[in-house]
């Protein structure tokens, strides 16, 4: 079904953009289609067709926790900066990236921190954190690539109480550029030292 694009359609997925914001701002809901849908139901239009994309909600959330939270919003947002720091240097032998909210600025405190690894071997992620007798759970993910979808391994590791969830993707893919959240500002990934970066510019 099209989308309304009529002065009334766009001012409507524009409120539920900025609604489904507030609830993962202040309910802790970290799956933007759940926000989305349920925040159409709170506007009374829930079988709408202005239903806002991921990148129009991420960008209302940045402006809703700028302007309600904005000091609380930075020491969270440093905070797992410096949690994804920490995980990042210990995982440097795996070519850690930091992707997804806490790199875009989006993150609350219920967010987890994620991040790619590229190794031709998963197998040496889990020896490693075996080895180091370091707590995971492994689960599975879809990727895109240039070859289509595939499933990856993902350890999720608990840093100081938050989630870290480490995809592990190959080598070549290193060299494929990740795209952030579509609409969102920045980056899709950035490196240890990008993330360094962020953190000193902060």
């Amino acid at each position: 079904m099209p989308k309304d694009t009529s002065t009334r359609g766009l001012q409507m997925r524009e409120l539920i953009a900025q609604q489904a914001a507030r609830l993962i701002a202040e309910s802790g809901i970290e799956d933007y289609a759940l926000a989305k849908r349920k925040a159409a139901q709170q506007m009374g239009a829930p079988d709408t067709r202005n239903l806002p994309s991921n990148g129009e909600v991420e960008q209302a959330l940045q402006t809703f926790r700028g302007l309600f939270q904005p000091e609380r919003h930075a020491a969270v947002l440093r905070e797992l900066r410096e949690q994804a720091l920490r995980a990042m240097r210990l995982l440097q032998s795996f070519n850690p990236y930091l992707t997804g909210s806490v790199l875009s600025g989006s993150a609350g405190p219920h967010s987890d921190i994620n991040l790619l690894l590229y190794t031709d071997s998963p197998k040496d992620v889990e020896l490693f954190l075996i080895n180091r007798q370091i707590p995971y759970r492994l689960g599975e993910r879809r990727s895109g690539g240039p070859d289509g979808f595939r499933v990856v391994p993902v350890f999720t590791l608990s840093s100081e109480g938050v989630d870290v969830n480490a995809v592990v993707l190959s080598r070549t893919d290193e060299r494929t550029s990740v795209r952030p959240r579509s609409g969102a500002p920045g980056p899709g990934r950035v490196n240890p030292g990008g993330l360094e970066e962020l953190l000193r510019n902060a």
